[in-house]
């Protein structure tokens, strides 16, 4: 995908199409998508990742398979790596391939965001906060 001024600009345009998705701003102001409360996807802020990647929740079988398909636009770094994520260059991404990884990061988020609320008030907010340090 080819950048612009604002490289969470396509992200943003893409996810807000999906149900129950919001745009948000995190405590560093950096621009977040967030489904039912929780991290969904945002640009990636810890220094092992790459300028312009995106990080999104992933499976981590789904997550090894696009690994090695597709290692020029998916990549995951140690710091990343034992988290449900995967890391996504956005300027070799597609808008098809890109909403589609919006789609299947906001089923997870979904899912997370569903145990959150079905667990004691005083272990929510603990689980709720997503462990990659991008919530």
């Amino acid at each position: 995908m080819r950048s612009s001024r604002d490289p969470f600009e396509v992200v943003r345009t893409l996810g807000l199409t999906l149900p129950d998705v919001e745009a948000a701003i995190k405590y560093d102001g950096s621009p977040v998508l967030k489904a039912g409360g929780c991290f969904m996807a945002g640009l990636a802020g810890h220094a092992s990742a790459e300028p312009g990647s995106l990080v999104v929740r992933s499976r981590l079988e789904e997550r090894a398979s696009l690994l090695e398909d597709a290692p020029e636009t998916y990549y995951v770094t140690d710091y990343y790596e034992r988290h449900p994520v995967v890391l996504v260059r956005l300027d070799r991404i597609d808008a098809s391939s890109l909403r589609d990884l919006l789609s299947a990061s906001r089923r997870l988020t979904m899912e997370k965001a569903r145990r959150s609320r079905s667990v004691p008030q005083h272990r929510a907010h603990d689980e709720a906060h997503d462990p990659a340090g991008e919530d």
